[in-house]
């Protein structure tokens, strides 16, 4: 028996709050990679981290919250803690390397694609390692084209996002992008739910365990969204923020303007005059003392 399956069981907003929760973790990121092209040093792959996770935590806290709403009739919902826990490693790591290549290595064709499809095919993984997590009363079936084109989605998106995050510097288009970015992952994610049908099993099992999503709300999003506001607190202290970006860009070319550029004044000759009577009488005075 096919079982009926609801993906906004609360209406609309679990898909807002997972919008809004993937275009903050986007807007956060963009600004971080933003921040690490204009920092050479020693702080650029501290920026770069922080980017990739908050994009990674964004992305996933979406995933996490959209998958509230989603019910089974005919069963319970119930989670697997480990594999959902595992599914927001992978994706801050599988962030984590289409950003540092992006970072280091520009926004090449080659550099671009690679980390693309990596980062890509890892957002995927996620999703579906997040979907293995899912447990209820039957067998949970996923129509091969649906997923096929979810994961296309998500390698363009990907794409797209890495292109964004060192290619726009300005904070009114990295705001835009990161609402684009937002539409792509979401997108991403309910085109793979309409991918899945569930068959119930004839008997009702006792066996089968997990959470219920209502039981991990709180625990599992308050570790990222913590983490979302410290990095919010991080990015306001951006100077491109604080400054604007003309302004900023004008400073950093000024701190960076070779010194054999600026004229240098001509020295001061020191001619020789006699000394006066006064003069003098205070050197015999200071010698006496």
């Amino acid at each position: 028996m096919r079982g009926t399956i609801d993906g906004f069981s609360y209406g609309f907003v679990t898909p807002v709050a997972a919008y809004i929760m993937a275009c903050l973790g986007s807007a956060l990121g963009l600004r971080c990679v933003v921040r690490s092209l204009l920092n050479q040093g020693s702080w650029k792959p501290g920026w770069l981290a922080l980017g990739a996770a908050a994009i990674g935590c964004g992305i996933w806290t979406m995933h996490f919250i959209a998958m509230i709403g989603f019910q089974v009739k005919e069963s319970a919902v119930r989670y697997d803690v480990g594999l959902t826990v595992t599914s927001l490693a992978v994706a801050i790591v599988v962030v984590g390397i289409g950003v540092f290549v992006v970072g280091y290595r520009g926004a090449t064709p080659a550099a671009l694609s690679t980390a693309g499809i990596v980062t890509g095919l890892g957002v995927a993984a996620m999703h579906y390692l997040g979907m293995a997590a899912l447990q209820v009363n039957g067998a949970i079936h996923y129509d091969t084209a649906t997923v096929a084109l979810s994961v296309v989605i998500a390698i363009v998106a990907a794409t797209a996002a890495l292109w964004a995050a060192v290619s726009i510097r300005g904070f009114v288009t990295s705001l835009g992008a990161s609402l684009v970015m937002g539409v792509a992952v979401s997108g991403m994610h309910y085109t793979g739910m309409a991918a899945v049908s569930v068959h119930l099993h004839e008997a009702s099992s006792t066996t089968w365990s997990g959470t219920s999503p209502t039981s991990l709300l709180l625990p599992m999003l308050i570790g990222p969204t913590i983490f979302l506001l410290l990095a919010a607190v991080v990015v306001m202290f951006d100077p491109l923020l604080v400054m604007g970006d003309s302004e900023w860009g004008a400073k950093g070319s000024r701190q960076t303007e070779p010194t054999s550029l600026i004229p240098k004044q001509p020295a001061k000759r020191e001619t020789w005059r006699p000394a006066t009577n006064r003069q003098r009488t205070a050197t015999r005075t200071d010698l006496r003392l």
